[in-house]
């Protein structure tokens, strides 16, 4: 494993851009279910704010991740670039090996009090899910969301994690002094489809559940309905079921966002693919063949789909028990990866 690009220890000339001291990992493994076959590798991070790349596209400059690698082990996980950085696995290991910054709510209230911060907004889940199985052991979140909360400073937490239900006092109280926004992600409702490509996530029901919990409590949430699966969790039958659970569970926005492949993520999908559905593989390699996208028309054609249902299912404007609304999201041409950067969502 490459931790020495990435740290500052001793006899080595200082690094700048360290995020960890070379003598500060210690690797863990625990033989309880939740957990088998997960290492941890637990590092006193320098840093906990990351800035947004120049070139995104996102309304956020800063984020918030107190881990890297996850335990849902979506087949088709964008991050999974990220783990070649520490010269991990960006497959099996991505889904097994996670580094925790166990130091990260104190990090994080110290750099909110430095006289530089503004109190931008801060995103969390953008990278990796920061509500995934390990959470529930090293309980790095309630410290983070009492750290924003003491200095009101506004955030947003995207999540596949039911777990956040936990936290849910502590958004409440995050909400009455700062803007706050939580969703949560669903792409679909197929069982079938869920159990393949997210098989460390809670189900879709229960996804949608945590939406109903969260609102029902005052909590604004909405719904990123991602990814939509091009020919495996695109029919007109799936979208339709998929809104229809979105609009019942009292979310306040359904967002479309179509499968996008980047390297890293694209070569371990695409693997999932010969093993499961081969006779899609030629489809997707021209659907694909542009980069990492899907095709500007298909992407709108699957947002006018989405726009139409949620009209039909009351998730939109008129609505009047909340304002709502459906984004539209259409992708760019992609840059070059230049580096170990935050990587954007979108």
């Amino acid at each position: 494993m490459r931790w020495d690009n990435l740290t500052d220890g001793p006899g080595t000339t200082a690094n700048a851009g360290a995020l960890f001291g070379a003598g500060s990992v210690v690797t863990r493994t625990f033989d309880t279910p939740e957990f088998r076959g997960i290492t941890f590798h637990e590092i006193r991070a320098r840093s906990v704010l990351n800035r947004v790349p120049g070139a995104s596209r996102m309304p956020f400059e800063w984020t918030v991740n107190p881990y890297r690698g996850c335990s849902h082990a979506c087949v088709y996980c964008f991050a999974r670039k990220t783990h070649s950085y520490l010269d991990l696995d960006t497959g099996i290991g991505f889904d097994s090996q996670i580094v925790v910054k166990t130091n990260a709510p104190e990090l994080l209230r110290r750099e909110l009090a430095s006289s530089r911060w503004t109190g931008a907004h801060i995103a969390m889940g953008t990278n990796v899910d920061c509500y995934q199985r390990a959470e529930g052991r090293y309980r790095l979140m309630p410290g983070i969301i009492e750290a924003l909360t003491e200095r009101a400073n506004p955030f947003s937490i995207l999540t596949k994690g039911t777990l956040i239900l936990r936290d849910l006092p502590l958004l409440q109280q995050a909400a009455d002094v700062a803007d706050v926004g939580i969703s949560v992600s669903v792409g679909f409702t197929d069982t079938a489809l869920w159990r393949t490509v997210e098989p460390g996530t809670p189900s879709p029901a229960a996804r949608l559940a945590a939406v109903r919990a969260l609102t029902d409590a005052g909590i604004e949430c909405g719904v990123l309905m991602a990814p939509v699966i091009p020919f495996l969790g695109d029919s007109p039958e799936q979208l339709r079921a998929t809104v229809r659970a979105v609009a019942e569970s009292g979310a306040t926005s359904v967002t479309p966002l179509v499968l996008h492949l980047r390297p890293g993520a694209r070569e371990w999908f695409t693997a999932w693919l010969r093993a499961h559905h081969p006779h899609l593989v030629e489809r997707y390699e021209r659907m694909y063949a542009g980069g990492s996208y899907a095709p500007t028309w298909y992407q709108r054609q699957i947002t006018r789909q989405v726009h139409e249902l949620a009209a039909e299912f009351g998730i939109g404007p008129s609505r009047q028990a909340a304002a709502r609304r459906v984004a539209v999201l259409e992708r760019p041409a992609e840059p070059a990866p230049a580096g170990p950067t935050q990587l954007s969502l979108l």
